[in-house]
């Protein structure tokens, strides 16, 4: 009995040592480098991105098309807005955790509370491509910057589009009274008025500018030698980035890849601007993709111009940290 009893214990013993032996989350062989595998969570985050209609949005998309997202352990949920207002309202409610805009925006979102931080450059001009441009109607008879001066500019006020209209001009040595503007909030309107000649001048961002020059506007200036005046952002809200930091910084990982892929192969993801609205119909197929900016971030002395700039105009009266809006460390090393 007592021999029995000794063979079913040495029987347990080589049972239990084979159990941990083969987990490989616990115990490792003796003299292995092999780590130990990582738990992984199955139930990836869900990002929910407010996106208007814009060129801006397209390494987006083609992240969500190539998988990029869910490689780093993210998922990305689209909701379409029609207008600023309504998604900074959607962002307020707390409906949103991200959204394509520009400073100035956060600025009026953050003006009594931090509640949205920059962590990238979304779009931005560069040496081949604006993104802002400064028109004249075919009928105005305007074909050079000081042909502006004294000029009604048609423009939405408040907004990224009359600051980089006042600092383009400024930057051509216009004064304060040199400038003229006025409000066609609505910028299908804007364009309307441009190529009936309503409009003497105005301003429109790429490629509805495109689209005004196909029908007869005329380019006066554009932010080619300016682009970080009219630099789009991607902003999160800042509950979003306290609580999930590794998603934010897995999203910006994908944009990364997919700029580097729209770059390199821009031709791939034209199918993207008609599936996403992102360019008008009559441009579609004629219209030249820009380049992207790759991992870059707004810096103080941008941050403190717009600013200034806002405060300026009465849009603001109170300063906005720098520090507590924008936030780079999430930025691809």
């Amino acid at each position: 009995m007592k021999k029995k009893g000794l063979l079913i214990i040495l029987a347990m013993g080589l049972i239990l040592s084979a159990c941990q032996t083969g987990n490989p989350s616990t115990t490792q062989p003796a003299g292995t480098d092999v780590p130990p595998k990582e738990t992984v969570n199955s139930e990836q985050l869900t990002i929910r991105i407010a996106v208007l209609p814009l060129i801006d949005t397209l390494p987006m998309y083609v992240a969500d098309q190539e998988g990029l997202f869910l490689a780093k352990g993210v998922k990305v949920e689209f909701i379409p807005v029609a207008s600023a207002p309504e998604r900074d309202q959607i962002l307020q409610a707390g409906q949103a955790d991200a959204t394509v805009n520009e400073i100035l925006s956060d600025m009026f979102l953050n003006k009594e509370k931090i509640q949205m931080e920059v962590v990238r450059y979304a779009h931005m001009a560069s040496s081949t491509s604006a993104h802002f441009f400064i028109l004249a109607s075919a009928q105005s008879g305007i074909s050079k910057v000081d042909d502006l001066k004294g000029v009604e500019i048609g423009i939405s006020q408040g907004t990224i589009i009359e600051y980089v209209t006042d600092r383009l001009l400024q930057a051509k040595g216009f004064k304060p009274g040199d400038i003229k503007t006025i409000a066609v909030p609505k910028m299908s309107d804007r364009m309307s008025l441009l190529t009936s000649g309503g409009l003497k001048a105005g301003v429109l961002p790429d490629p509805l500018a495109a689209l005004a020059v196909q029908q007869g506007s005329v380019i006066v200036l554009d932010d080619t030698q300016y682009p970080s005046y009219g630099a789009s952002v991607i902003s999160f809200s800042k509950t979003f980035v306290e609580n999930h930091q590794e998603a934010v910084r897995g999203f910006l990982a994908a944009i990364e890849e997919a700029t580097g892929l729209v770059n390199s192969n821009p031709t791939k993801y034209a199918s993207l601007l008609s599936d996403k609205q992102l360019v008008p119909k009559p441009l579609l197929g004629s219209y030249v993709i820009p380049k992207f900016p790759s991992a870059g971030i707004t810096s103080e002395a941008e941050w403190n111009d717009a600013l200034s700039w806002a405060k300026e105009k009465g849009l603001l009266t109170v300063d906005i940290s720098y520090s507590d809006s924008v936030n780079s460390s999430f930025l691809p090393k």
